[in-house]
């Protein structure tokens, strides 16, 4: 390493184009020799053009800093010896280079021939579980100063403070975990095998020590698993039943305050611990509701020394009750607290076949640098949960190919038994005091055969309001083509050398002599599906968009419900002549594949690690092929009652987002027997109750069956001082005019909005094709050209990245559909208007909405007012609960759909909602509120 001369750069430009008219404006070389900076090199350079708007915003580079600087070819002769034997290194690496070498070519001189090394490439390798690798937000967790961000000196700075980290990380690596980083090194984009083999070859002059958590296994470095065992004391801690008690536990926690409905919240949960009645509590925003359940399940845990299970929605919501809420838990009680997390199968890796991969080297870009994330993350990660570590979209293909998938057992798996991840985190759990999983995995923990979670009797479920939604979709079944195609290829022909072939040269190394015939047969047919198939989804493409091309304005996503009507209509009978083709070939196939694997079985105990995973690998497949058969037979032949059967997908890529899927009508009966029946439970959310009545989430979830308990505790904020709603009166109702006038009144009024609440703007939308419009009809407009516009599916970026962009800027504004009605938390200042176009009630054209309308009608009930109307309930109060986060909140509720105050349904909505001042306004007296008020 002390041969190495590193020259970290950083060039702003004029643009993008280095072969067109962009140039560099300014430009900084730190030189690193030794692992020292041993000096900076920066200049302005006078790009001879003038400098775009947004470039001087982003940079802060005017017309008037360059005017007067060097052209780059003057300075070309002191940035050449810098260059000289050096390794370029840039973040994002190929974009510097190709401005350095198209101004070099301008300047007459020759192009930079040495190598180069792309600090975002090397990033990805050395923290794999970082979130982002944009410069500004990686030096932030770094700690690193980065005063400047977007001038070249500071950039170019940090970046190689940056470098000398990564360095020194690679340095730390043990050597075997070096040596397979430098094999798979040389597929990459950018010179970091030259880096990783100086380090390899400075360490091989002294004597490695591995670090005290790290271990070497069958050539792969792993850090140590530990099992925390659950400490029982030996007299159980008693529950803090009064305030004092209470009051005491908090007594050594700076900053930390128990609000009265929090107290209240735990004494209830506790008490239905205590009695195992059923409880369903609705705990309003600001309550502090995780810890006030959290609190009394940690103590019954220590009382009936087994673990309290906690369901939520999603994963990131796990990984938040254990990194936040858990932590905060720990620092009240005076004992330790074990809790764990638990997630589904296919969320662990399955290190054996990993290990197998590593043999490969035919990889892409994607999956060898996949490889190299994973080896230096597997001497991080004490779980083997994918959701650790940042994968590209081609990396996830290659997480595909690793992670864990089954039970079965083989010399190569039985190998890796004691590393296992996902045994590990069983082990784990079966020691917690407090089990996280979600809704999904508990449901199917429920239907199991072999279930996990039989011994602990207690159950929270938070976010209880989408439990029954979760049950059902893990109750539905679905076809898609890219399954499909994922499918048939891993078995493939005999030409494409997948496991039909591996398992035919099986055959014939250990069974009787193989019979040609038979074997061009069984290829026929593999051919033949895998024809069949694509011919299928064309017809089931053409059959979609024929009968759902009416749909009105550019609406990309659909769907269409499969009734016996729709099961009369043109092409439905060439779908069921495919389906037919499809399950007889699937049906003939896999006879053949059991008996082809029943022949081999017979040697099995003759056979290598490697072979015995080809008839694993087998194994697993026919057990696919057989749910898909039945699934296909299920959803075009034989429906169930009281199952709603339709298809999805986007005109604009129906390949990969078209499936046919099934919902059953309800859960109920399942969770009443497999859970309310079996264990005693806690629904939980904060927002379970429409106009006070739990009557809704009651019949939903089956709880209405059971003796339980129901309680509101309203959120402590103060909604009548800090929140305002205003319904514009002069903005046309959308039943009584055309769409774009619509939407155009709508933006004009928005734009308006913006302007006066200074952006920090949430607009929330029923419609994806209604917000893409107005989005784009306001960016169009040239009015808001100092505002950010983020908008969910348009903009590029996840749900978290979308929010944390937003309140970046501020003056920005937020257009969100669905997902973003709930679960985002935008506090303080940052949020201070929200807008709701329309009341979220489901589109009654929508497939389930239409069915479950259809089932109430036969039940002579008033499908509006028992379904429809409490659905779009719910979902309001989660919209309204985006608003205010925290007490010192203050904001405006703009509600642009006047059925709200017209329709007598209206005041079901407002009932429901905390009771704040609600004033009909025009546009004008709209911004004089927001002025006066924010």
């Amino acid at each position: 390493m002390k041969d190495f001369k590193f020259v970290v750069t950083d060039f702003e430009t004029t643009g993008h184009a280095s072969k067109g008219n962009d140039r560099i404006i300014q430009a900084s070389f730190v030189v690193i020799e030794n692992k020292q900076i041993t000096g900076q090199y920066t200049s302005f350079f006078n790009p001879e053009m003038p400098i775009p708007v947004f470039i001087e915003e982003l940079t802060g580079i005017s017309d008037d800093l360059v005017k007067d600087a060097p052209f780059f070819y003057e300075a070309a002769k002191d940035i050449l010896p810098l260059l000289e034997g050096a390794v370029f290194v840039a973040h994002n690496v190929a974009f510097d280079l190709q401005f350095l070498q198209s101004e070099l070519e301008r300047a007459g001189y020759s192009a930079f021939s040495g190598p180069a090394i792309d600090t975002v490439e090397l990033a990805r390798i050395v923290w794999p579980t970082s979130d982002s690798y944009k410069l500004g937000e990686l030096t932030s967790n770094l700690g690193l100063h980065h005063d400047r961000p977007h001038q070249a000196d500071s950039d170019a700075y940090v970046t190689a403070e940056m470098l000398l980290m990564m360095i020194e990380k690679l340095e730390s690596l043990p050597m075997v975990t070096l040596e397979k980083l430098e094999k798979l090194s040389i597929r990459l984009k950018s010179d970091i095998y030259l880096l990783i083999k100086a380090i390899i070859q400075d360490k091989q002059s002294n004597i490695e020590q591995l670090p005290e958590q790290t271990e070497v296994y069958r050539g792969l470095a792993l850090r140590k698993k530990r099992i925390e065992q659950r400490i029982i004391e030996k007299t159980p801690p008693a529950y803090p039943e009064t305030v004092e008690e209470k009051a005491a536990l908090i007594a050594g926690v700076p900053h930390f305050e128990l609000r009265e409905s929090q107290m209240d919240m735990m004494d209830l949960v506790h008490r239905s611990l205590q009695t195992s009645q059923h409880l369903a509590v609705e705990a309003g925003t600001g309550t502090g509701k995780s810890l006030g359940y959290l609190l009394p399940a940690v103590y019954q845990s220590k009382q009936e020394k087994e673990p309290v299970i906690v369901s939520t929605y999603t994963v990131i919501l796990q990984q938040q009750l254990l990194q936040k809420e858990i932590y905060q838990l720990q620092q009240l009680v005076p004992f330790p607290i074990r809790a764990t997390v638990l997630k589904g199968r296919n969320h662990y890796i399955d290190l054996y076949k990993f290990s197998q991969s590593l043999k490969g080297m035919s990889d892409n870009y994607d999956f060898t640098l996949a490889k190299m994330q994973i080896l230096t993350w597997l001497l991080e990660t004490e779980t083997g949960d994918v959701d650790e570590i940042n994968l590209s979209s081609g990396g996830e293909l290659f997480w595909n190919e690793i992670r864990q998938d089954s039970d079965y057992m083989n010399k190569g798996r039985k190998a890796w038994l004691d590393k296992d991840f996902y045994l590990h985190a069983k082990k784990q759990a079966r020691e917690a005091d407090i089990i996280i999983t979600n809704h999904s995995l508990l449901v199917a923990d429920l239907m199991a055969k072999n279930a996990f979670f039989p011994a602990c009797r207690n159950v929270i479920i938070d976010e209880a309001h989408h439990f029954e939604r979760a049950a059902r979709d893990r109750l539905g079944l679905a076809i898609d083509q890219l399954t499909c195609k994922q499918l048939f290829s891993k078995i493939g022909t005999y030409e494409q050398k997948e496991l039909f072939y591996q398992i035919e040269k099986l055959f014939s190394k250990y069974g009787k002599l193989e019979k040609e015939d038979e074997r061009l047969s069984v290829n026929r047919r593999l051919q033949e599906l895998q024809f069949e198939s694509d011919e299928w989804f064309k017809v089931l493409q053409m059959y979609f968009e024929q009968h759902t091309k009416k749909r009105s304005g550019n609406w990309h996503r659909r769907q269409l419900r499969i009734t016996d009507e729709t099961r009369n209509l043109r092409y439905w009978d060439h779908i069921e002549y495919g389906a037919e083709r499809i399950d007889s070939l699937l049906g003939n196939l896999i006879t053949w594949m059991k008996r082809r694997l029943g022949e081999l079985d017979e040697f099995r105990e003759q056979m290598s690690a490697s072979e015995q995973v080809k008839t694993d690998s087998f194994k697993e497949v026919i057990a696919e092929w057989e749910e898909l058969q039945l699934t296909l037979l299920r959803l075009i032949f034989r429906p169930e009652e009281n199952e709603v059967i339709w298809m999805e997908g986007d005109s604009r890529s129906f390949a990969n987002t078209f499936v046919i899927k099934s919902h059953p009508m309800e859960a109920a009966k399942m969770i009443q027997d497999t859970l309310l029946q079996q264990k005693h439970v806690v629904f939980t959310s904060a927002t379970l109750a429409v106009n006070g009545s739990f009557r809704f989430f009651a019949e939903e979830t089956g709880l209405s069956a059971f003796d339980h308990k129901e309680v509101i505790l309203p959120s402590p904020f103060d909604f009548k001082q800090n929140c305002r709603m205003i319904i514009p009166n002069d903005v046309p109702e959308v039943k009584n005019v055309h769409q774009e006038e619509y939407i155009e009144s709508l933006a004009n009024h928005l734009t308006a909005v913006a302007e006066a609440a200074k952006g920090r703007m949430l607009v929330l939308f029923t419609s994806f094709d209604m917000m893409k419009r107005t989005y784009d009809l306001m960016k169009d407009s040239g009015l808001l050209d100092d505002f950010i516009l983020l908008a969910q599916g348009i903009t590029s970026g996840s749900r978290t990245r979308l929010t944390r962009n937003f309140q970046r800027f501020d003056k920005a504004i937020l257009f969100g559909t669905n997902s973003f009605w709930e679960g985002i938390d935008i506090p303080g200042e940052d949020l201070s208007c929200l807008i709701i176009v329309r009341l979220p009630f489901s589109p009654p054209d929508e497939p389930f909405t239409q069915a479950k309308n259809e089932q109430l009608a036969q039940l002579r009930k008033n499908a509006f007012s028992a379904y429809s109307l409490p659905q779009a309930v719910l979902r309001f109060r989660q919209g309204f609960g985006r608003l205010i986060r925290s007490s010192t909140d203050r904001g405006v509720i703009i509600v642009f759909d006047r059925r709200i105050q017209t329709n007598a349904y209206g005041k079901t909505f407002l009932q429901s909602i905390p009771a704040i001042p609600v004033e009909e306004a025009s546009l004008g007296e709209t911004i004089s509120i927001i002025e006066k008020w924010l």
